[in-house]
């Protein structure tokens, strides 16, 4: 098979899949029929483009291929008989895009509606928004493909059941609406950014999956301040994630990270988005986004302004009061003030019910009590976190660290406190 024209599809899809998917979805109303038909296009594209050569508008081409094919399977009345819509159409009442109309933008919201768990809402964005397979989205919940197509299966009679439109929301549910859509982008971010699970500490198809997401948001509604916010985020935050693991495959610590390899591109694109987001009110992913930009505009870790991060902190919990916002501010005041300031600031935490299975507590206590040289307590906190760790890269780093306090039980230290840091 032609390796030219193999690239070409495969490019395609990474950059059409959610038009052509979404365009044949608002033809059929069927989302099972609109997925088989957008995956015949891309099969026929193989063959097709060998022989003619490859378009100059490969998306076009395949949403009209799409399109058609869908055509001609409505056209047998048999089908309309036998399939039952799983998207409501709902074209009585406008919807708030006005000029504005993009099938990938009702895809969204209809994969994100409030009636569907957060955990189907993830599922189906990440199958019929993003294209990933069934088993590529049951890798990213550790589950096994014939459970997770059983999921997205319950989760597209759902929206039938339900009655959800295929639609954007009115004006008065959009900014509500638009909160959980980027959760969920930010969710599978997150997820991909550090695996929860595995041998990689990075799931790099989640944060291609998440990015793609957001500059789609991005570009359909390029007003909305909060949008640009999270694209920021997820833009400085993965310009360091070369630089993350080492060429061994170790976890390296933000203040190890060889800065020069940080991508610059995604820095200055996550800038110039922030700057727009924060003329406006500061919201969440505003803050957090300012934060991932103080560290990027730092030279080197002895350069991190870690007072500004702190108050950028302080007004983040204000905003969203969570208890990892919480930790993560302790955990900067330790680098501004001391290890000691840094574990007092822990302390109120370890009650919190929210964080009893957070590993990246109880490591953070016990890097602040390796600091301090408090060997017997910081070895109990660096088997506590390796309980609650379960990401092969990251257990390999805590071990190393529990192996050397150990190190330190037996005998005098031979060596100084050296400075830990987030891997970033």
């Amino acid at each position: 098979m032609n390796d030219e024209v193999v690239a070409a599809v495969a490019q395609a899809h990474r950059r059409d899949w959610a038009q052509v998917f979404s365009t044949t979805a608002h033809l059929t109303r069927d989302l099972d029929l609109a997925e088989e038909c957008a995956q015949d296009a891309f099969a026929q594209a193989l063959e097709t483009w060998a022989e003619t050569g490859i378009p100059d508008r490969p998306g076009a081409w395949l949403t009209t291929t799409a399109r058609n094919r869908a055509r001609d399977v409505l056209r047998r009345e048999s089908v309309f008989r036998r399939k039952m819509p799983l998207l409501v159409a709902d074209d009585t009442v406008p919807g708030p895009e006005g000029g504005l109309v993009d099938d990938r933008l009702r895809l969204i919201f209809t994969c994100t509606h409030p009636a569907l768990s957060r955990e189907a809402q993830v599922a189906l964005t990440l199958r019929l928004v993003c294209g990933l397979s069934t088993p590529e989205v049951a890798r990213a919940f550790l589950v096994q493909p014939a459970t997770m197509a059983a999921r997205i299966t319950r989760a597209k009679k759902k929206i039938a059941a339900a009655r959800i439109p295929y639609r954007i929301p009115d004006p008065d549910q959009l900014e509500e609406r638009v909160g959980a859509v980027l959760e969920v982008v930010h969710l599978i971010f997150t997820t991909g950014h550090t695996a929860p699970v595995g041998a990689h500490l990075v799931r790099q198809d989640m944060v291609d999956s998440a990015i793609s997401l957001a500059r789609m948001l991005h570009l359909l509604m390029p007003a909305d301040a909060e949008i640009s916010a999270l694209l920021a985020l997820l833009l400085l935050t993965a310009s360091r994630q070369d630089t993350r693991v080492s060429a061994d495959g170790r976890l390296v610590l933000l203040s190890e990270q060889d800065r020069s390899r940080w991508d610059r591109q995604l820095i200055a694109e996550g800038q110039s988005l922030l700057l727009v987001a924060l003329r406006r009110r500061p919201t969440r992913y505003a803050l957090e986004a300012a934060i991932a930009a103080l560290h990027a505009e730092a030279p080197t870790w002895q350069d991190t302004d870690w007072t500004q991060i702190v108050r950028i902190y302080d007004a983040l919990f204000r905003v969203w009061p969570s208890p990892v916002v919480g930790l993560n501010r302790a955990v900067a005041i330790g680098f501004r003030d001391g290890p000691r300031a840094g574990l007092d600031a822990l302390t109120p935490l370890l009650t919190d019910p929210a964080l009893a299975t957070y590993g990246y507590l109880s490591a953070a206590r016990a890097d602040f009590l390796r600091q301090l040289r408090q060997w017997p307590h910081a070895a109990t906190a660096y088997e506590e976190a390796l309980i609650l760790t379960d990401n092969d890269v990251e257990r390999a780093f805590l071990t190393e660290r529990l192996t050397d306090v150990r190190r330190h039980l037996l005998g005098p230290p031979t060596a100084g406190p050296s400075t830990g840091s987030p891997s970033g």
